[in-house]
């Protein structure tokens, strides 16, 4: 019982200093590290509902979580993101609670969700700062509005973000369409993207990239994941990290998704090396 306890303060401790590495639970089983997880994240106790719920928890918390080694801020963070893509309302609510309870700030949790818009579109992203507002209000957060860019700085700053990340890829593909109609594209991208969103403050362009790839993840899109893996290892990302962001999207998004990633990651270091 004591040894137990002792497991349990451990890992407990391990939580709230953000080292939570495989390597210092090869000895602790899944359903000890899934106690822990839980109650860090959600202030209660796990494996206490039904046979599913009990599945997910020991596969998530107990499993999935240990890959890799993201602190357990940063693995809400693509937990949120990913929940917000895909729409699943009563999940997004409760892991946002969840992120705030290990140390994401609101602000933090606010920028994620906004820079899902040029990758979702407008409407799932208000959707999803809808439910966002509703925890803020429960937990009396109060965020002033942040527009730190002005109209005649938005191409110059955005640009000045995307080019040393992508370059003229996006300007150079969509060349010789009617009326040059993909020069609005490619400058649309460039102003919205990077100038209304990257250029906030709050995230900075290391962890807003690797955010990215769970939003790529989520959505299937592995073309564009291609180009952003790319992106992530010049924002300073490294292989490891981008490999764990992408298996910690697996238990919401399935197999199929993160397994086309992965083979994407694959392609891309291939490549590269």
């Amino acid at each position: 019982m004591l040894k137990k306890l002792f497991t349990a303060a451990l890992i407990f401790a391990l939580l709230q200093t953000n080292l939570v590495l495989a390597k210092e639970m090869k000895n602790m089983t899944r359903e000890d590290i899934c106690k822990a997880n839980y109650k860090t994240l959600f202030k209660g106790e796990a494996l206490n509902g039904d046979d599913m719920l009990i599945i997910l928890q020991k596969y998530i918390f107990g499993e999935v979580f240990t890959v890799g080694n993201l602190d357990i801020k940063t693995r809400e963070m693509l937990t949120v993101t990913s929940l917000a893509v895909q729409q699943t309302m009563p999940q997004l609510k409760a892991h946002i609670n969840a992120a705030l309870n290990v140390g994401v700030t609101p602000v933090e949790i606010r920028e994620l969700i906004y820079q899902c818009a040029p990758f979702i579109g407008f409407p799932k992203t208000l959707n999803a700062i809808s439910v966002m507002n509703e925890v803020f209000k429960e937990r009396k957060i109060e965020l002033p509005n942040e527009n730190t860019i002005s109209e005649n700085d938005r191409y110059k700053k955005g640009f000045e973000i995307q080019n040393p990340l992508y370059g003229d890829e996006i300007q150079t593909s969509l060349q010789g369409l009617p009326d040059n109609m993909g020069e609005n594209v490619s400058k649309f991208l460039t102003e919205v993207c990077f100038g209304d969103f990257y250029s906030r403050k709050g995230l900075d362009i290391k962890t807003r990239e690797l955010l990215v790839i769970s939003i790529l993840v989520t959505t299937g899109n592995t073309s564009t994941l291609k180009s952003h893996i790319k992106g992530n290892l010049k924002a300073g990302n490294s292989k490891e990290d981008i490999t764990a962001a992408i298996i910690q999207c697996l238990p919401y998004v399935g197999f199929p998704n993160t397994i086309a990633a992965l083979k994407a990651l694959k392609e891309v270091l291939k490549n590269i090396d």
